[in-house]
This record gives structure tokens, C-alpha cells and sequence, in this order.
């Protein structure tokens, strides 16, 4: 059986944005060459390839044609970087990582588990990348993380609020457990009509 020869253009190594670490991070290119992470050569060949990522991506398996190292390469579609407008007026990269600091702060002792937050964050990450902005104000994605983490945990709920809303006394945590209420009433009336 033959495979068909790949020209690839490498990106450095990186870890994913959902945190796991690759071998390389590649992307199709044409005239533009992969090398081999062993030899460094140019051709290889692909053994393997799948879905990766929930099918955000494709895992290919490979092959040097020089030195016969196995090796695999990860290639995902590159995403226009979203920049977050901070309450003091400065913007800076959307950073899944701080965010997902974030949320493992306020669930923890909750039992969610780390996967599940990810999966919220992945959802966040399409979201705004679906929309024409590119730019979002800090006040919005909190907006949206506590309503993914209302349906999760209340507790998180109002951990999360606390951080991202910065409390300044009782009051504040009182206003956020009448607006949880109230959003626990209302899905239960709507559930009892369906």
C-alpha cells in the first residue's frame, strides 16, 4: 500500500488550547515542508489519520521517508484571536487558560470535574468566535460563564459572580441568590409546561 506524500509547513510545538501537549502542531501548506522532528527531513508519508478534539482537528500518524521515525502532527483550523475589553479600559488576548483558572477556582470542592469546565469554555470560544465582533467586554463573558455554570452548580454560580462581579459586602451576595432563584423558579415553571 503507498501513501501519498505531504508537504507541510511546521508550527512550533505547543500545547493545545484545550492543554494537552502535542508532538507538533502542523497546518497544510502547499510548497511549504514538515520535517521530520528526528532527522529533519522534508517527506514523510501518512499512516493514520482521524478526527481529533471532538473533531476540531485531525491526528495524522506519520512516517519519515528518510529515517523511518513515527511521528504525529495535529492540524486544526486557526481561529481569529478575540481581544477582551477590561473593565479599566485595556484590551489583551482572550486567554482560555486564565479563564479556565478561573472556573477551577470557584468549583472547587463542587465535583465538577476539570473536562466538564473545558467543554463550558469550548462552548464560550465557539460562540464568540461565531460572532462578527472581535472584540468583547470582560462583563459579557462573565455574563456567559454564569449562565452555563447556573445550570452546573449553584455554589460555583456564586463563587464565580462574587470574583467576577467583586462583591463588596452582603448585599451583593443577597442580590445574587434572589437573581439564582428566581433563574431555579423560572426553569422549573417552563419545565412543568413542557
Amino acid at each position: 500500500m503507498s501513501y501519498p506524500k505531504v508537504s507541510m509547513r511546521p508550527i512550533a510545538a505547543r500545547p493545545f488550547s484545550n492543554g494537552f501537549n502535542l508532538d507538533t502542531l502542523s497546518r497544510l501548506t502547499s510548497g511549504q515542508l514538515l520535517q521530520c522532528p528526528s532527522c529533519q527531513h522534508s517527506d514523510s508519508r501518512v499512516l493514520e489519520s482521524r478526527a481529533a478534539d471532538s473533531g476540531r482537528s485531525v491526528r495524522r500518524r506519520r512516517e519519515c521517508l528518510q529515517c523511518e521515525h513515527r511521528f504525529t502532527t495535529y492540524e486544526r483550523v486557526e481561529s481569529v484571536p478575540i481581544t477582551v475589553l477590561k473593565r479599566n479600559g485595556n484590551r489583551e488576548i482572550f486567554s482560555r487558560s486564565k479563564l479556565l483558572h478561573g472556573l477551577m477556582r470557584a468549583c472547587e470542592k463542587t465535583g465538577l470535574e476539570t473536562q466538564r469546565l473545558e467543554l463550558v469554555i469550548d462552548d464560550l470560544e465557539v460562540l464568540l468566535q461565531q460572532r462578527n465582533q472581535r472584540e468583547v467586554s470582560s462583563q459579557e463573558i462573565g455574563d456567559l460563564v454564569l449562565e452555563q455554570l447556573g445550570d452546573l452548580s449553584e455554589v460555583a454560580y456564586v463563587r464565580f459572580a462574587s470574583v467576577y462581579g467583586k462583591f463588596r459586602g452582603v448585599s451583593d451576595f443577597i442580590s445574587t441568590l434572589d437573581k439564582l432563584r428566581q433563574r431555579s423558579s423560572l426553569k422549573r415553571q417552563l419545565a412543568g409546561i413542557g
